[in-house]
Formats: structure tokens, sequence, C-alpha cells
């Protein structure tokens, strides 16, 4: 007969492992709600100063792109992606698609859609674990770059076929671009102060589960 230990044992680590994936879904909402906040803020795109951004731009006399009216980086979707390819077991779905429903509501986008492209992105993802352990960072974000390209044609895609009116296509590339180039800094924050890594091959946990 094979050994089991104790229930008294068991049960502190099943405790421990339900507090960590709690504190870090508390703190990816935490995160999550800090970005949606800014981004609700009336301060254009980066929230740039008047003195950077120029009179003319700022009073809408410009013309073409600007650093006013470029959209931002999707640094939550970033976020939401990195953390997925490091420790999915800490960040499940329904917390995914729940949050980024909320924020179409907010953001005054097509209620579901994006939550859904970012659902079945970091789906993709989340069933290829044990492939992106063995990946370096550069294979990982040639992968992650391939798999944002499809989600924001997709989207573009979506709403097309629906007759949703949408930011002109050079907006909408200028964006995956920002999102491309703000990923590995989102990967660095993920790294060295959420404390997100990569678990080892073979790597389990208390309770002797594979990460």
């Amino acid at each position: 007969m094979f050994w089991t230990p104790p229930r008294k044992t068991i049960l502190p680590m099943v405790e421990r492992r339900q507090t960590q994936m709690l504190l870090y879904v508390a703190l990816f909402l935490g995160v999550a709600a800090l970005i949606t906040f800014y981004r609700l803020l009336p301060l254009g795109s980066y929230g740039l100063p008047q003195g950077l951004v120029g009179a003319e731009d700022i009073s809408g006399e410009g013309t073409g792109f600007s650093l006013r009216n470029l959209p931002p980086p999707d640094i939550l979707l970033c976020l939401t992606l990195a953390w997925v390819v490091r420790r999915p077991d800490l960040l499940p779905a329904p917390i995914i698609v729940g949050y980024f429903f909320i924020e179409d509501i907010l953001l005054l986008r097509p209620p579901g859609l994006w939550a859904l492209i970012v659902l079945m992105g970091s789906e993709f993802l989340r069933t290829r674990t044990e492939q992106l352990r063995g990946y370096g960072f550069w294979l990982e974000f040639l992968l992650v770059i391939g798999l944002l390209l499809a989600m924001f044609l997709a989207n573009r895609a979506m709403l097309a076929i629906v007759m949703v009116p949408q930011v002109p296509l050079g907006l909408s590339f200028a964006q995956f671009l920002g999102t491309v180039a703000i990923y590995p800094a989102v990967v660095a924050l993920s790294h060295f102060v959420f404390r997100l890594r990569k678990p080892a091959t073979g790597e389990v946990d208390a309770l002797g589960q594979r990460l």
C-alpha cells in the first residue's frame, strides 16, 4: 500500500495554495482596475502634458498622426498573456473574461466581443503551457506577436461584419505595434516585481501536483 500524508498535513497545503491563488487574483484585479481607471481619465492617449504634445494637437487643429491621437498600448492585455504564460494556475479563465467584459462596458466597446477574443487568445496559450516552458523569451515573444496580430485582426473583422464604426486601420496598427513594444517591459515587471516565473519542466507544488 502507498503511504498517504496525514489529513492534518494536506489541509494546510491546500489552504496555502488556495490563498496564493486568491492573492494573485486580487493583485491582477487591482492592477487591472488601475489601468482601466487611467484609461478613463481625460488625459489623452498617453497622458502627456500640453508642452510635449503641442497646442495644435490639443485644440484639434492638427491633422494626421500625433502623440495626442495615437491609441495607447494595451498594457492589460500584455499583463494577461504574460501571466498565463508563466502561471496559468493563478489566473483562472472566468476572471479574465469577467474583467474584460466589464472593461468592454466601461470603454464603450461592443460588450463581450473583445472579452471573448482575449479569452480565446489566453486559452490558446494556456493549452501550450508545457511547450512554452521550454521556450526562451524571444521564442515566446514571437509567439505572442503572432497571437496579438491574430487577435487585433479578428476584432477588426468582427466589427466590420456587424458594421460597427471603428478607428482607422493605421491607428489600430499603431496600437498593435505599441502593445508589442510594451510586452517585454510587462514581462520584466511580472518576473521581478510580481515574482511570476515559468515553472521548470516537471516542477511540482507542495501537494505533488505539476505546475
